[in-house]
């Protein structure tokens, strides 16, 4: 299939604000359904314990009279009706779906909402399925904007926790990780001869092209930018020079000899400036980029050169930095945050919006 088709089929189809009320209310209908249906199956459980049944009995025999003939009796053919009801929810949820183009494919639903199609199977074991049923519920009415559950106190519970909890799993799962590597890099043999033959040398011709490149770019736009205060160092220079120069200091003691030692001075110093300009320019031409190239090759061929002590070295610098990396992940940044927000929980409204 095209992308643009792909796509076309992919994009969703907004319901009409008659239908968003409609499905609003089916549902906060379907909502309540399942807590009473989940409230039925708890207290039915419940019911079943001897003890509880006893006790039940003993405070209120009437109720236990009438929930046990009328109710417990024909608790398969109740809970059927809730199933029926929800199963009923799943196909009009399948309908509204395709409908809407929210999958790729019309049968995508029932694995996406797995767990609402099993929750309709009227077994012990999957009815505590229709606990995600409200879950998901919840997630629709937080995305119809009827709810808000980032407010509620639960769901901060949930989302702090569920952060310490992956943090410090993470946390342990990447220092064990650190740590085997660190035993694999201390009993390898000639880490570094490997990574400079494996690694370092099959690429040796682009690194080298790509260094002497840059160093080539970094020279011509260095000197773009600043060659008037290369001008001005280069005539300076010379100036310094031909102070110091015995000679020239002999030539301005004749007579017309500050002015010809001027003369020399602006020329050399002309001259100068000119051969760095042309020094600069010819930066651009294959013959400096080739020795440029031998260059860098020479120092990279140089570099790798390594024998035991530098395979020792290499190895003691990446086990040290992995010893960092372990400490690093160590550091519990959860009860740094945890403090923080409790102390933004537990300060006065007014204090806190002065600091």
């Amino acid at each position: 299939m095209p992308e643009t088709e792909f796509q076309q089929s992919r994009a969703t189809r907004r319901p009409s604000r008659l239908g968003e009320r409609l499905l609003m209310i089916w549902d906060l209908a379907v909502v309540v359904l399942v807590a009473i249906n989940l409230a039925l199956l708890l207290f039915d459980s419940l019911f079943l314990i001897p003890p509880l049944n006893t006790a039940f009995h003993a405070v209120a025999p009437g109720l236990h009279a009438a929930y046990d003939t009328s109710i417990r009796a024909n608790f398969v053919e109740i809970d059927l009706c809730f199933v029926a009801i929800f199963l009923l929810d799943v196909l009009l949820g399948w309908v509204i779906a395709i409908a809407q183009r929210r999958y790729a494919r019309w049968f995508f639903y029932p694995f996406v909402h797995w767990y609402d199609v099993l929750g309709c199977i009227p077994l012990a074991g999957f009815r505590l399925l229709r606990v995600l049923r409200v879950i998901s519920l919840l997630i629709r009415l937080q995305r119809l904007g009827l709810i808000d559950v980032t407010r509620w106190r639960l769901y901060r519970f949930y989302r702090t926790y569920y952060g310490v909890l992956m943090e410090e799993i993470s946390d342990r799962v990447a220092i064990n990780l650190l740590g085997e590597m660190q035993d694999e890099i201390h009993h390898s043999e000639h880490l570094t001869r490997r990574i400079s033959t494996e690694v370092i040398q099959p690429r040796k011709a682009a690194m080298v092209d790509e260094i002497a490149t840059r160093l080539e770019r970094t020279i011509s736009k260095g000197y773009a930018e600043n060659h008037h205060q290369v001008h001005r160092y280069v005539a300076a220079l010379v100036a310094r020079t031909m102070e110091e120069n015995d000679e020239l200091r002999r030539l301005r003691r004749l007579p017309m000899g500050d002015a010809v030692a001027e003369s020399i001075e602006r020329s050399l110093s002309d001259i100068a400036s000119r051969v760095v300009h042309e020094a600069i320019d010819g930066l651009n031409s294959p013959h400096f980029h080739s020795l440029l190239a031998e260059l860098v090759s020479s120092g990279v061929d140089a570099w790798l050169q390594v024998d035991d002590k530098t395979d020792r070295v290499t190895q003691q610098v990446l086990i040290d930095m992995l010893e960092l990396l372990k400490e690093q992940m160590a550091v519990k940044r959860w009860k740094s945050e945890l403090s923080e927000s409790r102390t933004r929980h537990d300060a006065p409204p007014g204090r806190e919006s002065g600091a």
